[in-house]
């Protein structure tokens, strides 16, 4: 492998941050509701293993205290109180649409303006109306430029220019196809769209672009001077694309989290009050299932069922926070330690 090949950072965001697969599947890939699913299913277990091996039972502690009664009491009030949070998040998502017809109007013409500024770039008489094309056009009008660079560059007598061309050219073909193929057919409002963008790894593609354009302007024609300029502007509309379409995103999930959590805090209510008016005493759930009380597997069920909301917030607020501190800066900037290699340096 060449010493370019090697200054090259990976295209996948699982190989740029160095992370495992189950922990990005974690924090991004896995459906919300299997997530959460997965937990609360987890702590119902934890809950039934530690019930059957309290050596102080349950059903001995309610008939001295009441540790049902006053749990319940404090999921009763963060279920109310996090309802009220959630309406007010929604209500702060929503203001973000709310607005004059002149501020509608001059986000329609900023929205117009960035469209026709793609068209020139993709040479296309209408840009595609999807999300998922509009982005496979961006990536599939730099993988053409890539290509028209490619075949001005070979006839450069410069051999380092030529090499870093080449490493440039087959970075951007394959990433671009394997982004390609993600994004057809993905609909907007899954996270396959935001997940495929992700993995265009255009700001490193965007700063070796203009260092070799910069760097060996003497040697490149004027043509290959053009091709350089075409790929990076390629490039520029893909970060503005991506952000435009994750900010969507995120006002879709937001408005999705506020709605699955007023579902869910009506059941979790529901058990939380049944648990204090109805379970506070030890002889309302007599007898024992699979050698367990069966008090202990329906506290620990309802406790599961109050902490739905929270869990659900918990899964969704996971995955917003990381595409966010992933998405951090726009354009050529290298924040992340596992994504800078020994060639990224300042030249004087």
């Amino acid at each position: 492998m060449s010493e370019s090949d090697r200054s090259q950072p990976s295209d996948t965001m699982r190989e740029r941050v160095d992370e495992n697969r189950v922990k990005l599947w974690v924090l991004l890939g896995a459906n919300r509701w299997v997530l959460t699913g997965i937990i609360i299913g987890a702590m119902f277990v934890a809950l039934v293993v530690l019930g059957s091996l309290d050596p102080a039972p349950l059903r001995a502690a309610m008939g001295s205290k009441d540790p049902v009664e006053t749990t319940f009491q404090g999921f009763l009030t963060a279920i109310i109180t996090g309802v009220t949070l959630v309406v007010t998040l929604n209500q702060l998502v929503l203001s973000q649409e709310l607005g004059a017809v002149g501020d509608q109007r001059e986000r329609m013409e900023e929205a117009m303006t960035f469209r026709r500024d793609v068209e020139g770039a993709i040479d296309s008489p209408a840009a595609p109306p999807e999300p998922a094309a509009f982005l496979r056009a961006i990536v599939d009008a730099t993988a053409a430029s890539a290509d028209r660079l490619a075949a001005l560059v070979g006839e450069s007598g410069d051999d380092e220019l030529r090499e870093r061309t080449t490493n440039l050219v087959n970075s951007i073909r394959g990433n671009a196809d394997a982004v390609d193929d993600r994004l057809e057919g993905a609909e907007f409002g899954t996270f396959e769209v935001l997940f495929a963008a992700l993995n265009y790894n255009y700001s490193w593609k965007l700063y070796e672009a203009r260092r070799l354009r910069n760097r060996h302007a003497d040697a490149l024609s004027e043509e290959a001077q053009a091709a350089f300029d075409e790929l990076a502007e390629a490039l520029r509309f893909f970060g503005p694309a991506r952000e435009h379409f994750k900010t969507l995103y995120f006002q879709w999930e937001l408005v999705n989290l506020s709605r699955v959590i007023l579902y869910a805090a009506v059941p979790a209510l529901l058990v939380s009050i049944s648990m204090i008016l109805f379970v506070d005493n030890p002889d309302t759930i007599p007898g024992a299932t699979l050698a367990v009380d069966n008090l202990v597997w329906v506290a620990s069920a309802a406790v599961a069922v109050a902490l739905l909301p929270f869990v659900l917030l918990l899964s969704y607020v996971l995955r917003i926070a990381t595409v966010a501190k992933r998405t951090l800066a726009m354009g050529p900037f290298v924040l992340r330690a596992s994504e800078r290699t020994g060639d990224v340096e300042w030249e004087r």
